[in-house]
């Protein structure tokens, strides 16, 4: 007697994507409920079940939902925002200061949702997603019936959702108990990256994972740059570094590792981690071609991602199965390093491995869940098809088929696409929405990038106070007598320090922006060392407020704010329209000069080489004591030995570009 189960898709070429690769013309797969109780030759499969609903496929390749094994599923509402720029000038200029400001739950909910009907449309049943706000990514994700690991994002320094790391931490915490052994989501902790985390954060952020038996998803060596600030920083690569901090006593999931040897391939490998590989984001961003091929040698269960939205620009794995294959092959320089059948199969059964939830989904199989996608290849850029080839039908999946060719789209034994009519997302509603989202985002951009300030704040850590100071600078033949009358008992040195200063001063078209300086403080010991190095970026206002007598000049300095950065990154960012250098080796004494504090600068002016200078400095905060203090500045220049006849008031930038 037949066995009853809930439906039969017939007349279809099944290809299972299981272990064995079992493909069956004409196939025949049978659901009851959520799960898959058969999938077979239809002639077997139809003669054991009887099914409450048959359909005929039509002869359409019946295969396994692909599964995204990284993205950012709510960043579709920045698609496009930022194109054509390095990793760091597109993440830290722009995405994330726009992340601050517009991202809210109901933007993210907007978002995956957009992303959920893209997915469905292009035959995505499952997707890993790190973002804020994810307990929203998890509801929005359930509306639309998709599969998804849902990881909330962890940073050291304030996000979207969260003032602090701790905070992020305790919303993971509650995020992954509230989720647990949900039928569509597996809740997990995504510490962004070893770059943008701290160690603390990852141990702990490992020891929640292992806690609860989750996911850890993070972003490993992505950039050579990540690499080598890893090794420059931490004396190691990125794998052992993260490794040090225990975060493989979690089913770490690792996005990129585009940049890692074959010995931390090997230590992914011996610790189960899955491997998440974004062709397209990769290549856009150049961040480099991922070792795909020695990570499958060795046995890695290696998945493709989109990646986010942003940063590619869409969500089609058709697309990225392609590229995986193409970018492999350009990589070693054999065509045969990354066969179509190991390309889709990374997009499926090896993609489902890589997300740790192989059991639940990623090939047809009894028993797992009845997520499955019909792709209709009776179309003119899938045809001729030749049956000679038993592999034919993968290459033909992974080299021609597209997208677009996608019909019909089950997750958890619920249809969600038929005849590529969507049933569980409302896409007219969905882009009035996100067109008014966009106008905002566009408004905020637009004031922003006519202000250099604005720029400034919006990637984090400028000061915002003015700064005022009396300065006052004379000319030198010799440091000799300088360095003598320091010596007098007049004045009282509070403390002396050694640099040297390499400056670089950005100037805008509008002087009225003011200057950016973006300064390298080497700090040199008494063996004359660099034993510490600090960068710091100081939006200057105009070159001066006001001029005393005898050349003393009241300036200020707007905004300051610690270079976490590199030059590159300022200079693409900000787009001065020309460049000044300054080097100088500079001795500095903090001193008491009749109960007033002044700092005494003397300055060896190397590039351009002006010879020397003496420089009086104090601050102020009122027009009395600044006229006080410019009467001291001159004096004690004279106390020290200089000439009052060669004292300048321009800042030594003035000087520079005077000359330029």
């Amino acid at each position: 007697m037949a066995e009853q189960v809930d439906l039969i898709l017939k007349n279809a070429i099944v290809l299972t994507m299981d272990k064995e690769l079992n493909q069956y013309e004409p196939g025949a797969v049978a659901v009851r409920g959520d799960s898959i109780v058969m999938a077979g030759p239809e002639a077997i499969l139809t003669q054991n079940y009887e099914a409450k609903e048959t359909i005929d496929c039509g002869g359409k390749v019946l295969m396994p939902g692909l599964v995204n094994a990284h993205t950012h599923v709510p960043m579709t509402l920045l698609r496009g925002l930022a194109d054509d720029l390095r990793l760091d000038v597109w993440l830290m200029g722009y995405i994330m200061p726009v992340e601050r400001r517009f991202i809210t739950k109901d933007a993210v909910r907007l978002g995956t949702s957009i992303g959920c009907a893209e997915f469905i449309r292009s035959g995505i049943t499952t997707f890993n997603d790190m973002y804020y706000f994810e307990e929203t990514v998890a509801e929005a994700t359930v509306e639309a019936g998709l599969r998804a690991v849902c990881g909330q994002t962890v940073l050291k320094f304030p996000s979207p959702d969260a003032d602090s790391f701790e905070e992020s931490l305790a919303l993971a915490r509650s995020f992954i108990e509230g989720w647990l052994n949900h039928p569509l989501i597996v809740p997990a902790v995504s510490p962004h990256a070893p770059y943008s985390t701290t160690e603390e954060i990852l141990r702990s952020s490992a020891a929640l994972a292992a806690e609860f038996d989750v996911p850890l998803h993070t972003h490993i060596a992505e950039t050579a740059f990540e690499v080598e600030t890893s090794r420059r920083d931490l004396d190691m690569p990125v794998v052992p570094y993260v490794k040090k901090q225990s975060l493989f006593d979690a089913k770490v999931i690792a996005a990129h590792c585009v940049h890692v040897d074959i010995g931390e391939i090997k230590t992914l490998f011996h610790h189960g981690a899955g491997i998440a590989h974004n062709p397209s984001s990769n290549m856009k961003l150049a961040s480099g071609a991922a070792p795909i091929f020695e990570m499958l040698e060795v046995g890695l269960n290696v998945g493709i991602g989109t990646d986010g939205p942003a940063s590619n620009n869409d969500l089609d794995m058709f697309e990225e199965v392609r590229l995986a294959a193409f970018l492999s092959n350009l990589r070693t320089n054999d065509p045969t390093s990354l066969p179509a059948t190991t390309a889709l199969l990374m997009a499926t059964r090896l993609g489902a491995q890589a997300l740790h939830i192989g059991h639940l989904t990623g090939s047809l199989e009894a028993g797992k869940r009845a997520d499955l996608i019909l792709v209709d290849i009776k179309t003119l850029h899938n045809t001729p098809r030749f049956e000679r080839a038993t592999n034919g039908v993968y290459a033909q999946m992974v080299y021609a088929a597209k997208s677009t060719d996608v019909s019909d789209v089950m997750v958890n034994g619920e249809w969600l696409m038929r005849d590529r009519q969507l049933s569980t997302v409302d896409e007219s509603d969905l882009l009035a929405q996100a067109s008014e989202f966009a106008k905002q985002v566009d408004q905020f951009l637009i004031e922003r990038e006519q202000s250099i300030l604005a720029k400034l704040i919006a990637i984090g850590g400028a000061t915002e106070g003015e700064s005022f100071e009396v300065q006052v600078k004379a000319r030198l033949d010799s440091p000799e007598a300088v360095l003598e009358a320091l010596k007098k008992p007049e004045i009282e040195k509070i403390y002396h320090r050694h640099y040297r200063e390499h400056d670089t001063y950005f100037f805008f078209d509008d002087p009225a922006q003011g200057l950016l300086r973006y300064r390298e403080d080497d700090f040199i010991n008494e063996k004359d060392e660099v034993e510490d190095v600090r960068y710091r970026l100081t939006l200057v206002g105009e070159p001066h407020e006001r001029e005393f007598p005898s050349d003393v000049m009241l300036s200020r300095s707007r905004f300051l704010a610690d270079a976490d950065q590199s030059l590159r990154f300022y200079r693409e960012y900000f787009q001065p329209a020309k460049e000044i250098n300054i080097r100088k080796d500079r001795l500095r004494w903090l001193v008491r000069y009749k109960d007033t504090e002044f700092y005494v600068n003397l300055d060896r002016m190397d590039e351009p080489d002006l010879g020397h200078f003496l420089e009086v400095k104090s601050r102020t905060w009122s027009r009395k004591d600044a006229e006080h203090k410019s009467k001291l500045a001159v004096e004690l220049v004279e106390y020290l030995g200089a000439s009052t006849q060669e004292t300048e008031a321009r800042d030594y930038i003035s000087l520079v570009a005077e000359q330029s």
